[in-house]
């Protein structure tokens, strides 16, 4: 896998750890370049974790998940940048209020997509991940990452379109991160009550519509169990975000390894042939025969 170039857009710091984490760890393990652009610094997320609520962490929140990322970034090998946007923050109320002034999701697009413009024609990666137009549950700063994602991957490698931020550069493939599917959850909340044991997404299974149709939309499952404990690892460093005694660790990971061992992607455009489904994020692409190093 040696010269392959993979990049992941976020939108928060720890979004990284939560969506696809396993895939990267195997991938850099491979040998592939990973790079994950985070769009903010999640200076207005909430503290979640309760041991980490206290005062002089929420006085300084911005370093601190600062100097998360920078933790979560070591375990995993990855290299990373910020694109420099300020957090939404999530709108609570009914009607919900209007967005903070100057905030990642009210910046106009072109201007939102051109520092990724500019990362994707320096690190050159063959592939490039994101949301779904959704975000993958609808936080402003996520749909917004939808939304320049889609934009820089058309743009970077159009020589008419940015013209002042490097030489054009065209990732070859664009998935959507699908990890949070109904199919996944359902599998593991089954499996935990048949060991009986107690399951962290009954409650939410419940109020969630099966829609066999988006379910479908998954092409690619990436299998990568075996760094499970990696992207554990990586979902630790980010105190603040990740309640150790929560949902994220209810499940065993030997029966996550047995029920679901893989990540799971949805390929939206390719440039290159590939037979779906697939199991590679990097299927179809030969670095040396096309000459894309």
């Amino acid at each position: 896998m040696s010269g392959l170039r993979l990049m992941h857009v976020h939108a928060h710091p720890d979004d990284e750890s939560s969506k696809g984490a396993a895939s990267t760890a195997k991938y850099v393990a491979e040998g592939v370049d990973v790079h994950v652009a985070t769009c903010t610094g999640g200076e207005r997320g909430s503290i979640l974790n309760p041991k980490m609520d206290r005062p002089d962490i929420l006085e300084n929140i911005s370093e601190v998940r600062r100097q998360e990322m920078e933790r979560a970034r070591d375990i995993l090998g990855i290299r990373q940048d910020w694109l420099g946007f300020v957090d939404s923050g999530w709108p609570d109320g009914d009607p919900k209020p209007p967005l903070p002034e100057g905030c990642f999701a009210l910046v106009p697009l072109e201007e939102a997509a051109a520092p990724l413009v500019r990362l994707i024609r320096e690190f050159r990666p063959h592939v490039l991940t994101t949301y779904d137009e959704r975000g993958g549950y609808p936080h402003p700063d996520h749909v917004m990452c939808h939304k320049i994602s889609v934009e820089a991957f058309a743009a970077a490698g159009d020589p008419e379109r940015y013209p002042d931020l490097g030489e054009p550069w065209q990732p070859l493939k664009l998935y959507y991160h699908h990890s949070f599917n109904r199919p996944r959850m359902q599998a593991i909340h089954e499996a935990m009550i048949a060991h009986g044991l107690e399951s962290p997404w009954a409650e939410r299974l419940q109020e969630w519509k099966p829609e066999p149709e988006w379910d479908a939309r998954i092409t690619t499952r990436v299998p990568c169990a075996d760094y499970f404990g990696v992207r554990d690892q990586a979902l630790l460093a980010h105190a603040t975000q990740i309640d150790p005694d929560g949902f994220w660790f209810a499940v065993p990971r030997s029966l996550q390894e047995e029920v679901w061992p893989t990540e799971d992607f949805e390929l939206v455009t390719s440039h290159v042939e590939t037979t779906l489904p697939e199991d590679d994020l990097f299927a179809g692409i030969d670095v040396s025969a096309q000459g894309l190093a």
